[in-house]
């Protein structure tokens, strides 16, 4: 089924692409059994992109499938927001629209950003913003866009194709890169294509062509020219006959394989015109015009300022010509094939774009202003002359290119009043930089005229009505830096928010400063900084903080104090950091500020938990919750919906933490917002790592890493991945786990829930690998640093596992040197942390008794008290391995009632290692029990002779001495003069050894020997 799809080529017959329509063909398959598919198709201007996606849409028609088509519309220079999507979604809803309706239900009024007729009837709201403002409102509409594409292609084929993406605003660039990363289901295929020649190095889609060709689910085409045998055939089909050998060598020459080029010319030659043409590329493109009557002359003159597609009733209103001349004009250039009639108005737009460029260029200046102003006099006298969705838009834009400033300013503001509605943050940014333009060249009576509360929403703390309060120029500045920040422009933000600092600078100076709006960009900047990876936002706090000092109460004191909390919670938390939230709470509950105030107390509650105060400060997160909901804030929704279930997991309680975020993903599932989604996926990964439940961790985790869009849970997720790799004995996978990690999260902001977890795993898997000194190393590192406070949710764990690299060390003599200094450093490092809860009071049991181990002075009581500490806290990993090292305790003490207690703590831990696919300690617990002549089942017989572990894993007896030599830290050539060999024959039998053991190198054989006790502890 076609769904207004228009055929703009002269041309009767369709020449090569055959390569290219086999991609699109094998995409359209693809789609049809429910596989999404995304396709970039670019191509010089007039190369035949349309022509293709015109035969590829009759041929997906032919299949059954629903293709709809929006254009990026360019009026003067500037794009509609979500102009295409809006388009394409209109046309869907006029195909399809019981299936488009119900699969909107419920979310009408957040879709109507992009497709307004699903807001009629709906109560308009004054601003589409909730709250201060944040980029999940642009994120939830994103969602529910993908969302709505993929329900309707639930049942039946689907082909949106967006044309001209050279000429997408940046709203529509934005949630053309969300669709193509997100979509996931549905009989859908979306095909963008785009002007390659217009794409030069500082073009804007030139960086999401460059994002999106790193996706392996988008799929790229170049189309290429025509070659002069498809040139000869196109000539043939537009003139209806064969044409001579030295027409078609003239025009292959003059067109170079531009089919559109080609159409020109042979229309040329068709009409005998041919020799009066000269090699000018607007000359080709205007004959055909100049040829006309003056009255369509002018019609196509006036048509090529009115954008992308001219509406009958606007024409007819600015032509200044009589109905039936006007109808005359439009039929001659119909004729011409310079205008075609538009399939999805009442309206008229131009073949190609390169026609109405040539006619635009061809304009004098003064003769584009007037045509401008006759536009914009002709809309405001009739807004109903275009549709209400483009309206303000249009009209700014006509003022703007009348060159009329007293009439543009409000015009422009009013239109960017409309995109910060639509979530159009790029255009409302773009539209404040133009009014920014205009502001000095506008009469004092005009802009005296315009009111804060019209067209300002990102700073009101003046004291003051808004309603009644004059807008200035740092207000626009302000609207301006906010709108860059929530659009990702954070260069173009900054830029802003620096020169109204400069401003503000210097109105201080001559005494007429503004401390609060300072104060406010300040913390903009802030924001931004941390966010490009300039710094940690840090000092520009400090600056803002030292700006409102002495003031009294403000809703931006209030803000200042909140930001500065929130840093120190995730930057340094402790004591200070909790008074500064305890003040932020104060201040804005003293200016009524109730968004301030959760964001505060959200603080205040997380590091309460941190503290040790657990029942208050989860008190006080349920409570932000619950208001957060009841007030529909939705960022501090999203904050509490991640910071609770960390929280919880920092506190032992897991199980909970899971429970909250599996209510929260159903929330997200509802609203939107896969980002948000994403870091409550990485969280709910976390605590299933902890509750010993991996195969379901390892789905949360890889889901986060392939859909969060945010680096921060990305490293998240691959740091849990980390560590059930290593938890399985996937060493390989678990150093490209943290490599990556390491990437993501960069050196330029480091935070200690990111650069612990991560430092932990660097550890582990340096241990694991037999690199005691690189582990002992980074361990140093952290140390010297100095270990930030309030931190024991992470750093329990690192000397946990920096204790256990010691314990599994001891008795290799390449370990012994620097040992007392390690087992030192952990110790003192373990004093200095918090034991809260039951989870750290266990952990400090478990690295002291680990200590001990190190120190070949553990004993049975030692880890039977770790065993006890352990057993009530549902970490059934944690428990199972201090299970084993009790047994083997056990085992070694050998009196008269520890066998029987060894067997079922041995039991246990192997019935939990085979369950998880923890390796490493199933051969430890299986090797332990061969030792011991344990049967790890009731009705396994126990075996007469201690078994051998190094038969056990097939080594010869030449190989367990090379193993041996191998684990004191010799080399080849000393192994083979201390076994009178050859150094060759030392480096076969290392590399046979090597794969029996199923390791990668010397250091992890040798850790793998020490672990599974293959030879005797060398004391010293």
């Amino acid at each position: 089924m076609l769904g207004d799809v228009e055929t703009r080529s002269v041309s009767p017959v369709f020449v090569g692409r055959a390569d290219e329509l086999g991609i699109l063909h094998t995409a359209l398959g693809r789609a049809a059994a429910g596989e999404p598919q995304a396709l970039l198709l670019g191509g010089e201007a007039g190369v035949g992109k349309t022509r293709l996606v015109e035969e590829f849409a009759a041929s997906a028609c032919a299949r059954g499938a629903v293709v709809v088509t929006g254009g990026c519309v360019e009026i003067g220079a500037d794009g509609l927001p979500f102009a295409p999507f809006s388009t394409a979604l209109r046309a869907l809803r006029r195909t399809l629209p019981e299936e488009l309706d119900r699969a909107a239900a419920g979310r009408e009024e957040e879709l109507a950003r992009v497709l307004p007729e699903l807001g009629d009837g709906l109560p308009r709201q004054r601003d589409g913003r909730d709250g201060r403002g944040d980029e999940s409102a642009t994120a939830l509409l994103f969602e529910l866009t993908a969302r709505l594409l993929e329900q309707v292609a639930a049942e039946r084929t689907v082909v949106v194709v967006l044309e001209d993406l050279h000429w997408a605003d940046a709203s529509t660039r934005h949630l053309l890169s969300y669709l193509f990363r997100t979509l996931r289901s549905g009989r859908l295929a979306v095909v963008a294509t785009y002007r390659a020649d217009d794409v030069h190095r500082r073009h804007p889609l030139r960086p999401l062509l460059a994002e999106l060709d790193r996706l392996r689910t988008v799929t790229r085409i170049e189309l290429g020219r025509l070659s002069r045998d498809e040139v000869a055939r196109q000539i043939a089909g537009i003139i209806a006959a064969e044409p001579e050998r030295s027409v078609v060598d003239d025009i292959f020459r003059r067109s170079d394989g531009n089919a559109f080029f080609v159409e020109e010319l042979a229309v040329s030659v068709a009409e005998g015109c041919a020799t009066g043409l000269t090699d000018s590329l607007r000359d080709v493109l205007l004959v055909r015009v100049e040829s006309l009557p003056e009255s369509a002359q002018r019609v196509a003159r006036i048509c090529a300022e009115g954008g992308s597609t001219v509406e009958y009733p606007l024409l007819e209103a600015v032509a200044g010509l009589g109905a039936d001349e006007l109808i005359e004009a439009l039929r001659a250039t119909v004729g011409a094939n310079i205008l075609h009639a538009a399939p999805d108005s009442d309206g008229y737009r131009f073949r190609h774009s390169l026609v109405r460029e040539a006619v635009s260029d061809d304009l004098l200046p003064g003769e584009r202003s007037r045509i401008n102003r006759r536009y914009a006099e002709a809309l405001e006298a009739d807004p109903t002359l275009v549709p209400a969705d483009s309206r303000v838009t249009r009209l700014a834009s006509y003022w703007y290119h009348a060159h009329d400033a007293a009439k543009a300013l409000p015009a422009v503001l009013d239109a960017s009043v409309e995109a910060r509605r639509r979530h159009a943050y790029s255009e409302q940014l773009r539209l404040l930089e133009r009014a920014m333009e205009l502001w000095d060249g506008t009469p004092e009576e005009i802009r005296g005229a315009l009111r804060m509360g019209d067209y300002s929403s990102a700073y009101r703390s003046c004291d003051c009505e808004p309603d009644e309060t004059r807008l200035d120029f740092l207000d626009l500045m302000a609207e301006a830096a906010d709108a860059g920040r929530l659009c990702g422009e954070r260069e173009r933000a900054l830029k802003i928010g620096k020169r109204a600092i400069r401003i503000l600078e210097d109105a201080a100076a001559d005494g007429a400063g503004d401390p609060l709006l300072a104060a406010w960009f300040w913390l903009q900047r802030s924001r931004i900084i941390s966010h490009i990876a300039r710094g940690n936002g840090w000092d520009e706090i400090a600056k803002a903080q030292e700006l409102v000092r002495g003031l009294p109460p403000s809703a931006v004191h209030a803000e200042v104090l909140a930001h500065a909390a929130a840093w120190g919670m995730l930057h340094s938390p402790g004591a200070e950091t909790l008074a500064a939230a305890e003040r932020a709470v104060e201040y804005a509950r003293m200016v009524g500020d109730q968004e301030v105030e959760l964001h505060a107390r959200l603080v205040r509650g997380g590091l309460l938990v941190d503290a040790g105060s657990v029942d208050q400060g989860f008190a006080e997160l349920y409570e932000v919750r619950d208001r957060s909901m009841e007030l529909g804030l939705m960022a501090r929704i999203n904050n509490v919906n991640v910071n609770l279930p960390s929280a919880l997991e920092a506190a032992g309680r897991s199980a909970e933490s899971v429970r909250i975020c599996v209510e929260g993903i159903a929330f997200y599932h509802r609203h939107g917002l896969t980002d948000t989604k994403g870091w409550i996926v990485s969280n709910k990964a976390e605590s299933l790592v902890s509750l010993g439940r991996w195969d379901e961790a390892v789905d949360a985790a890889g889901w986060a890493h392939d859909f969060c869009l945010s680096d921060k849970p990305r490293a998240t997720s691959l740091t849990q991945l980390a560590a059930v790799a290593l938890g399985r004995g996937a060493l390989q996978e678990a150093a490209g786990h943290v490599a990556a990690a390491q990437r993501y999260i960069g050196t330029h902001d480091p935070q200690p829930q990111y650069d612990l977890p991560l430092a932990h795993r660097v550890i582990e898997l340096a241990a694991s690998e037999g690199r005691l000194l690189d582990a002992r190393t980074e361990l140093a590192r952290l140390v010297d640093a100095g270990l930030p406070p309030s931190s024991q949710r992470y750093l329990w764990p690192l000397l946990r596992t920096a204790a256990e690299a010691e314990a599994d060390a001891r008795g290799l003599p390449a370990a012994d040197a620097g040992r007392a200094e390690a087992v030192a450093r952990i110790r003192a490092a373990a004093k200095q942390q918090a034991t809260p809860v039951p989870v750290w009071l266990a952990h400090d049991q478990w690295v002291r008794t680990e200590l001990l181990r190190a120190e070949g002075r553990d004993t049975p009581d030692d880890w039977s008290a770790t065993v006890t500490a352990l057993e009530p806290l549902d970490r059934p990993y944690d428990l199972a391995r201090v299970r084993h090292r009790l047994a083997e305790s056990l085992v070694a003490r050998a009196q008269d009632d520890d066998r029987d207690r060894a067997t079922e703590l041995l039991r246990l831990a192997a019935a939990v290692a085979g369950h998880l696919g923890a390796r490493p300690l199933a051969e430890s617990v299986a090797l332990l029990a061969q030792r011991a002549r344990i049967g790890l089942t009731r009705d396994m017989p126990r075996r007469d002779a201690p078994a051998d572990p190094a038969e056990e894993l097939g080594l010869t007896s030449r190989e367990r001495d090379v193993l041996r030599l191998v684990t004191a830290g010799r080399s080849n050539r000393q192994i083979a003069e201390e076994l009178f060999i050859s150094p060759k024959t030392a480096s076969v039998h290392v590399s046979n050894i090597l794969a029996k053991l199923g390791v990668a190198g010397r250091g992890e054989a040798a850790a793998l020997a020490h672990r599974l006790r293959l030879f005797p502890v060398v004391r010293g």
